[in-house]
């Protein structure tokens, strides 16, 4: 099988070139001039140079390959919606286009469980209707690339399969653990509301690695979107104390009221906005969601139609995880 990956460079689509290699497939990857692509080289992939507003390269890059891993996306707390829409629609729009009449056997879109309405989620499936408005820009424009997808699924039958995966962690993740453990050594860790037990929508690499072959190998699946977790009740307190033993850090004891945080984010958010702030403010609802909705999706979807069985569980996923960040600290 032939792979083309895009956001090879990046943490989950690095991850996916690596495993595609491993399994004796043969990678292709787009990269920009200015991004490292040591690891690719050092697996064998083919790089194509250039970015993927570019029509030309994008035909070139999807030429005679059987499946397509979308991994590339603007990511971001703060923005105007049109920033991310650029790259995280109109981008994907270029590769749809560009996939017309090609005997694809897979166009795996990666989204997001950002997708669903940003409040409390207890068992939500995919039967959920998206939102037609997000208060961010990252999730309005993910939602709209989904809509897109199934757009071209339906008009010219590109055999794409969403996935919605929590939020990922693991090995060589430069994002959300990076910042969660500057924030911890500056003690700007709280848990509002529910003393930090409400559930933490997790997901290892390597188990959302095993379901982007599942959704290759299973041919019902296309057409449809699937969430993704590691499967098990993860609170947002026990993973953060994990993090922050891990890297010797103090655990966080602060739980102010759940309304308070709320209106605290509410402001700093509006005075960002009032003043054209360039950067997230320090207390954002992209965070908020993160600390403290309760966040437990469904994946009996993906159990059944893809066989999907989170292989590793949390203790040895933080673990791999944390070993990692240590080994890259000063």
């Amino acid at each position: 099988m032939r792979y083309l990956i895009t956001g090879a460079t990046g943490f989950v689509g690095g991850h996916i070139a690596e495993a595609c290699v491993r399994r004796g497939q043969t990678v292709r990857a787009i990269a920009r001039p200015t991004s490292d692509v040591s690891l690719l080289e050092e697996i064998g992939a083919t790089v194509l140079r250039g970015d993927l507003s570019d029509p030309q390269l994008v035909r070139q890059a999807v030429e005679d390959v059987d499946v397509i891993v979308h991994c590339a996306a603007k990511l971001g707390e703060w923005g105007p919606v049109e920033e991310f829409r650029e790259v995280n629609v109109d981008c994907l729009r270029i590769f749809l286009d560009a996939c017309k009449g090609h005997a694809l056997t897979r166009f795996i879109h990666m989204s997001s469980l950002g997708v669903y309405t940003a409040r409390h989620h207890f068992g939500t499936d995919e039967t959920e209707p998206l939102p037609i408005r997000h208060r961010d820009g990252y999730s309005q424009s993910k939602v709209e690339a989904e809509q897109l997808v199934f757009r071209y699924y339906h008009d010219f039958g590109i055999p794409v399969v969403v996935l919605r995966p929590g939020f990922i962690y693991g090995p060589r993740d430069h994002a959300v653990v990076a910042d969660l453990i500057k924030n911890l050594r500056a003690g700007r860790v709280r848990y509002p509301g529910a003393r930090g037990q409400r559930a933490l929508n997790t997901i290892f690499i390597r188990n959302l690695i095993d379901a982007v072959f599942l959704a290759v190998d299973r041919e019902q699946a296309v057409g449809q979107a699937y969430n993704l977790t590691d499967g098990e009740f993860v609170s947002k307190r026990r993973f953060i104390e994990a993090v922050a033993d891990a890297m010797d850090l103090p655990r966080p004891t602060r739980t102010p009221p759940y309304w308070l945080g709320w209106i605290v984010t509410w402001l700093w958010e509006k005075c960002a906005r009032l003043r054209g702030a360039r950067q997230a403010p320090q207390f954002n609802f992209t965070r908020w969601k993160f600390i403290a909705l309760n966040l437990d999706f469904s994946i009996e979807k993906a159990k059944l139609e893809l066989g999907y069985l989170p292989r590793v569980r949390f203790e040895d996923a933080i673990h791999e995880t944390m070993a990692w960040y240590k080994s890259q600290a000063p």
